[in-house]
């Protein structure tokens, strides 16, 4: 596949192929420490303040249910927000630069809540920005002109917000993991750093000091409880630091946010109303959501977020690997990452792994296969011999599948058999169909929904095999808590002081 590596300059903008230079780091503002924070906090407490019309009003709300297409099935009552950091410049007062310098905004930072309240877990799972993925029709809206679906092409996924808005970023993560979204929240930096401070502060721990004049970040070695202006430097420091890579960076962020977290515990903030309501006051004078996020919504959301401590919450990365065609960017890493968004999209848990580095897990990790029961497929005849399809439906519903409907393909030339799926999520589902069906290729379309596999059935096509027993079987006490076993997931209350390998590269002095 080609790929379509960011939005382009002034006058460029949008053509598939041209790259924007890269900016330098004075120039990236990806401040989106408190986004995770300062959302539960907001959809927790504004509903219980709601008499504050002002406070309400001045939330941005964007209609997406006509915008976002076909989603995948929601399959339990777990709350999955995509949490959204624009790095827009316009009225940013002039952090990280103009908006004629840097046109448009993308998403520097997204991250998806997962709220599972029957487990009181909560799991943030980060998408590197520099993700590649599949181009996909997405309209106009907020102020943006739309793109077209462009198949066989690829943009990176911070793009979707530029070209289609919070709409086309929503779609595009749904169309990519399969997992359902409720709600988002997106915020702009022009709070960040009002945010911060009323919330305390927030405490980094550096194993060397760290002189950047690109971020502005100046502290020696050791523990530092910083502010506002510090704490975005903070964040923003990414080259001239370890590997200079994003995801190093998106580590470091990490253990920011598991010391916000911590903070927020031990601080009493939530216990006080007055620091409550300065906290949304600048948060929501800096939020959009979706339209069906409203104070029921909200209150439902607090309601499910009551208890949880540091100990339930943890943050991962979505695992990736670098992208063949450009090493700069990367692309999600399988069976991994598929494992990751099925745990998700059915909030269960995952099988150990007994990997000790990164080669190590690529050999190690098991595969997690979907139940029949829990795969659902299209059979479509490609051979044209009658009743074809219909005969290969009735064999899947024997062997325990979901089978949502039979019908002709798009043709009758199909003499091997063919399963179509849409995204890497699909994967489970694939293999455990794939088991079952002889002389069989596979094949990705992003046009199709996540969540639904398509079988065509060929000229070849005789009888079915058996069914192999499933690893997907469920546990008694389903968690997405296994995640972090196999993935290197951070709980909120790891000690801040842990995080050593998020400095280490080439520039650790």
């Amino acid at each position: 596949m080609s790929g379509r590596n960011d939005v382009g300059e002034m006058g460029g903008r949008g053509r598939p192929g041209r790259r924007r230079p890269r900016r330098s780091l004075g120039q990236k503002v990806a401040a989106w420490t408190s986004v995770v924070v300062v959302g539960a906090l907001v959809i927790g407490t504004l509903a219980a303040y709601a008499k504050y019309r002002s406070f309400w009003d001045s939330i941005k709300r964007i209609d997406v249910q006509a915008l976002v297409g076909k989603q995948p099935p929601k399959l339990n009552n777990a709350e999955n927000i995509l949490l959204i950091g624009s790095d827009t410049r316009v009225g940013q007062k002039g952090i990280g630069g103009s908006a004629a310098e840097t046109p448009g905004g993308r998403s520097d930072t997204l991250m998806l809540l997962h709220i599972s309240p029957g487990h009181h877990e909560v799991t943030v799972i980060s998408i590197p920005r520099e993700t590649m993925v599949p181009i996909y029709a997405c309209p106009a809206s907020d102020g943006t002109t739309g793109q077209q679906a462009d198949p066989g092409q690829e943009e990176l996924i911070n793009a979707a917000l530029d070209f289609g808005g919070p709409a086309c970023t929503w779609k595009t993560f749904e169309n990519v993991t399969g997992i359902h979204l409720d709600h988002f929240i997106e915020l702009d930096f022009t709070g960040f750093e009002q945010i911060v401070n009323d919330l305390g502060g927030v405490t980094v721990c550096l194993p060397f000091a760290v002189d950047d004049p690109q971020s502005g970040l100046d502290l020696s070695a050791g523990r530092h409880h910083v502010f506002g202006h510090e704490a975005l430097a903070f964040w923003r420091t990414r080259e001239g630091l370890g590997t200079g890579s994003d995801i190093q960076r998106i580590t470091r962020d990490q253990y920011l946010m598991v010391a916000l977290v911590q903070g927020m515990e031990h601080s009493g903030l939530l216990h006080s109303p007055s620091k409550i309501l300065n906290v949304v006051r600048d948060a929501t004078n800096a939020m959009t959501t979706d339209s069906t996020l409203d104070q029921t919504a909200m209150l439902q959301i607090g309601e499910s977020l009551q208890g949880i401590t540091s100990s339930d919450v943890q943050f991962i990365t979505a695992p990736n690997i670098p992208y063949p065609p450009d090493q700069n960017n990367v692309e999600f890493e399988d069976p991994q990452a598929s494992q990751l968004f099925t745990s998700i999209q059915h909030d269960m848990s995952l099988p150990k792994s007994t990997k000790n580095s990164k080669s190590a897990k690529k050999s190690t990790t098991p595969t997690l296969d979907a139940a029949p029961s829990k795969v659902n497929v299209q059979v479509l005849n490609g051979s044209g011999i009658t009743g074809e399809a219909g005969q290969a439906g009735s064999d899947l519903t024997n062997e325990g599948f979901n089978v949502v409907g039979t019908s002709d393909a798009n043709n009758f030339d199909y003499t091997t058999n063919l399963i179509e799926y849409a995204a890497s999520s699909d994967m489970p589902a694939v293999d455990t169909l794939k088991a079952v069906v002889p002389d069989v290729q596979v094949q990705q379309d992003s046009s199709l929904t996540p969540g639904t596999v398509t079988l065509i059935v060929g000229s070849d096509f005789s009888a079915l095999n058996p069914a192999p027993s499933s690893s997907a079987s469920p546990t008694s006490t389903p968690s997405v808590t296994a995640v972090g076993a196999s993935d290197g997931a951070i709980k909120a209350n790891t000690r801040i002081c842990t995080d050593q390998s998020a400095f280490e590269g080439p520039d650790t002095p």
